[in-house]
């Protein structure tokens, strides 16, 4: 509850100010949960080695986790954050240029076929949260291509060097699970950032009448935003100590 009384801008967002903007730019749980993908596509590859899976979780953690919420925060400031404008792009450049050497070093020593991820992934990242091409590749479905099922593929790729079948249906499966994720945040998100008010109450088939809130209406879907933000990692963890 931010001190006005109103809702935070996300369950995990901190009351604006200094150390407390970054958390919340961090969007800790949807981070974690998001490289627990990079986790579950190398350990499903027929070769696993630690190096791979590292330079691969610092990779995408650099590129999602600082550069897009970054440029995220940037257009809008849907956070609310009072980070400075020069501090956002800083971090987003640094962030994205991490990412991209973290690749140039996955392309020389693990897998060429790493050379057609690195540009689409610092593409999607500018493309998507910049809103660019008049927001051609800021959708739902991009979202979860993005975020999904692209972070099990080049985990995959940088262990493996292929594909094959398993890595596209758990690919296909980490999209539908950040489908999910999209549409249980968006009216969660909704809520919190844009209503000012809401009027109502549910009416019972005795009678009886329940006072509709937005605490009501956001409670199931932002519960079950935290229990998957918990459960993900912990069927990475589970993944990667039996491959371990």
């Amino acid at each position: 509850m931010a001190s006005d009384g109103s809702p935070t801008p996300a369950f995990y967002a901190l009351t604006p100010g200094g150390w407390r903007d970054y958390w919340t730019l961090l969007h800790p749980p949807y981070t974690v949960w998001h490289l627990s993908y990079v986790a579950l596509g190398a350990a499903i590859a027929p070769r696993f080695r630690m190096q791979w899976l590292l330079e691969s979780l610092l990779a995408f953690f650099l590129a999602m986790g600082v550069a897009a919420h970054a440029l995220d925060e940037l257009r809008g400031r849907p956070l609310g954050t009072r980070i400075p404008s020069s501090v956002l792009v800083g971090l987003a450049v640094v962030g994205l240029m991490g990412a991209v050497a973290l690749g140039v070093h996955g392309v020389v020593s693990a897998t060429g076929w790493l050379a057609l991820c690195v540009p689409l992934g610092a593409f999607l990242v500018v493309a998507y949260n910049l809103e660019a091409f008049g927001g051609a590749f800021h959708s739902d479905l991009w979202f979860a291509l993005a975020w999904g099922g692209f972070p099990v593929i080049t985990a995959y790729l940088a262990q493996a060097g292929t594909l094959r079948p398993p890595s596209v249906l758990l690919a296909a499966g980490c999209v539908g699970l950040s489908a999910a994720q999209r549409v249980l945040s968006t009216p969660v998100r909704r809520l919190r950032r844009d209503v000012a008010e809401v009027r109502g109450a549910v009416v019972f088939r005795d009678g009886t009448e329940e006072a509709l809130t937005d605490v009501e209406l956001r409670g199931a879907p932002e519960r079950a935003l935290k229990l998957l933000s918990f459960t993900m990692p912990l069927l990475a963890a589970a993944a990667l100590l039996a491959r371990i």
